[in-house]
């Protein structure tokens, strides 16, 4: 529509429509004096065809909707909704509405309208800060994230009575005052998101925290970002470096690595496993034709090193014991690990905003089906390598599950929406269990090195394998440990051990979140 060719085309769409009807009338004339001219034999002068009025009647209808939404369509949300998203004129009357502020749950403003030179913009205060959560409305390109979810709650569309309708489509048309729309409220902390994204450091990642009793999202970062105050043409055609677009917390698919190892804990608990696993330095493998899985401690201490030997399921656990897990997973067999799809949720999506559209959904992982005889497959999944996958959504949905005695609730962003049951992902004496293995992980095992005086942190770090470069770093958390009030997830691309790179990123968000008083 900003072509010069468009006045053209326009009017010449006119003149089409209108011939149209010229011809249906005419047609409609000519099958009438025919009929007259036959005599009292046929059929009454006034009544047509069937098959014209087959033809007429459909093109009626759409006469008829479309006129009912050019007439009172500022009546209707949805109407105005897409007329402020999509249609660029300078006189269209959506585009004076100042929309709603978006807030997050201390009242910081995330989004707000401000007026101009007689035209209404979007300001976005922290930029790429909340590009993925709070998403950005623009004329050309669209709205995303909360801004879409939200769309008619924050245009000012969802008055209260009949009589506050009238005065919103009135003030619409007759331009006598600035419409405003309804605040939102999200969960998200502006401190913390800012602190997750200053931890990922400018490297490509992901960080998800949330309240495990009822779903609530605190931090929802992905990097790179984008400006939403900045919004061009550039962004969609692939000119802009590591695909700012998409939304690595929730729909970046990776190997979880040794993080899946709560899955699979949870499933050994609750199939009654006990006693050891011998772990030998040479690793395990199910074929000759495969090549083993084998501990990092055999590459870091060279073939000399001994091996773990035996070992229970905590101390594997505690240690990450790769061959200890191999062994586990083959020996709980592939209905146990298409039980763990199902009942983690894998190979769905969730809603995190109410009325949102797929874009809006939060991807949880890929679970294969594995054949009968994939032995090694399922080795694989496992330690979480081969091909199984999961967003970083996912696994902080799953360590929340566990610090809430297994009962996953469903994350949300938006704060007066109701928390809400998603699923129970392992009993509570499993949950209690595995949530103790995950503290001895950070006592005593490969999280160590973030042990917190007065924050005893719970947690999982992971080393995922990744065919395109160095590993991928993963921690998945929660504390307090005995109370808990945060779940946290943390991925980073090529960040290699997650004992070293993801893991601090998780303490360091814990210990302010206990600073700022989220947590106690």
């Amino acid at each position: 529509m900003d072509s010069g060719a468009w006045p053209a085309l326009r009017v010449m769409l006119h003149v089409a429509f209108f011939l149209g009807v010229a011809f249906i009338l005419r047609h409609i004339l000519g099958m009438t004096r025919a009929e007259a001219a036959r005599g009292p034999q046929g059929r009454p002068w006034w009544l047509p065809p069937l098959g014209l009025v087959a033809l007429a009647l459909p093109f009626v209808a759409v006469l008829a909707y479309q006129a009912s939404w050019q007439l009172t369509g500022v009546f209707r949300p949805e109407f105005v909704a897409f007329m402020q998203s999509h249609d660029r004129r300078e006189f269209n009357p959506a585009h004076l509405i100042q929309r709603g502020r978006i807030l997050d749950h201390t009242g910081e403003v995330l989004a707000y309208s401000q007026e101009q030179g007689g035209k209404v913009s979007r300001i976005y205060p922290y930029g790429p800060a909340f590009a993925h959560a709070v998403g950005y409305t623009h004329p050309r390109f669209g709205v995303t994230g909360a801004e879409a979810a939200s769309n008619i709650r924050l245009n000012g569309g969802a008055p209260d009575n009949l009589a506050a309708w009238g005065e919103l489509g009135r003030h619409l048309l007759t331009k006598t005052k600035r419409l405003r729309g309804q605040d939102l409220v999200l969960n998200l902390d502006t401190r913390l998101q800012i602190t997750a994204l200053q931890g990922l450091g400018g490297r490509r990642g992901a960080v998800v925290m949330l309240r495990p009793r009822d779903g609530a999202i605190l931090v929802l970062a992905s990097a790179p970002t984008f400006d939403p105050n900045q919004i061009g043409p550039g962004l969609f055609l692939g000119e802009a470096p590591g695909k700012p677009l998409l939304n690595r917390a929730t729909q970046g698919f990776y190997p979880p690595g040794s993080t899946f190892k709560v899955v699979l804990a949870a499933m050994a608990v609750e199939s009654g496993f006990s006693g050891t696993l011998h772990c030998p330095a040479e690793g395990f493998t199910t074929s000759k034709r495969y090549p083993k899985i084998r501990d990092h401690e055999f590459y870091t201490g060279g073939r000399r090193w001994a091996g773990h030997g035996n070992l229970d399921l905590t101390t594997a656990f505690a240690e990450s014991s790769n061959v200890f897990f191999a062994q586990l997973g083959v020996r709980l067999g592939h209905e146990a690990m298409a039980d763990a799809a199902g009942r983690f949720g894998f190979d769905r999506q969730v809603r995190l905003y109410p009325g949102a559209d797929r874009a809006g959904n939060m991807s949880t992982g890929r679970m294969p089906h594995f054949a009968a005889k994939d032995q090694y497959g399922v080795a694989q999944a496992s330690i979480g390598q081969g091909r199984v996958l999961a967003t970083p959504a996912h696994m902080a949905l799953i360590t929340a599950a566990v610090a809430n005695g297994g009962l996953a609730m469903r994350p949300r962003l938006l704060a007066d929406e109701p928390p809400a049951q998603l699923g129970q992902y392992m009993t509570p004496a499993t949950a209690a269990r595995v949530g103790r293995m995950m503290r001895k992980v950070v006592t005593s095992g490969t999280g160590k090195g973030i042990e917190t005086p007065d924050l005893a942190i719970a947690g999982k770090t992971g080393t995922a394998e990744n065919a395109h470069g160095p590993s991928h770093s993963w921690f998945v958390g929660f504390a307090p440990a005995q109370d808990p009030g945060l779940a946290v997830a943390v991925l980073v691309e090529h960040g290699g051990y997650g004992s070293a790179t993801a893991a601090p990123i998780a303490r360091d968000l814990l210990v302010q979140a206990r600073d700022l008083g989220v947590i106690r």
